[in-house]
């Protein structure tokens, strides 16, 4: 389960991985904002994204109920974020911030099973002052 909210969705576009294991799976969008703000969506699978060598060998434990920030320069164009579990649940929420709590991207994720189920994806970061929680 996943609810995502992005503040302007041309600049950054939301774009996730989610993993579909053991037989014949289902992806449901609903946009539950405002008739005045549709968007655009497109799910495909094969050929997708997936975590480059240096993300996967620099992940770090973080505790249940504990924040973590991870800021960034300015000359980043995009950041990778990738959760997962031993098998327990993943529950998690991921914030974009640009400048003192102006949230830019919040993503809150459930999963059942963070091992078979992970959660990946490619954050667009532009301008200064971006920072990951």
């Amino acid at each position: 389960k996943m609810r995502v909210y992005v503040e302007n969705g041309q600049a950054r576009p939301f774009s996730a991985v989610i993993e579909t294991p053991r037989g014949p799976n289902t992806v449901a969008i609903r946009n539950i904002g405002q008739l005045e703000f549709p968007f655009a969506a497109d799910v495909y699978g094969n050929d997708v994204d997936h975590p480059s060598e240096e993300c996967m060998a620099s992940s770090a434990t973080i505790q249940g109920g504990a924040l973590r920030t991870y800021p960034f320069d300015t000359l980043v164009d995009s950041v990778e974020v990738l959760l997962k579990t031993d098998g327990r649940p993943l529950n998690a929420r991921i914030e974009l911030l640009q400048g003192p709590n102006n949230n830019k991207e919040v993503i809150e994720l459930y999963t059942e099973d963070g091992f078979d189920r992970p959660f990946f994806c490619i954050l667009e970061t532009p301008g200064s002052g971006n920072v990951v929680r």
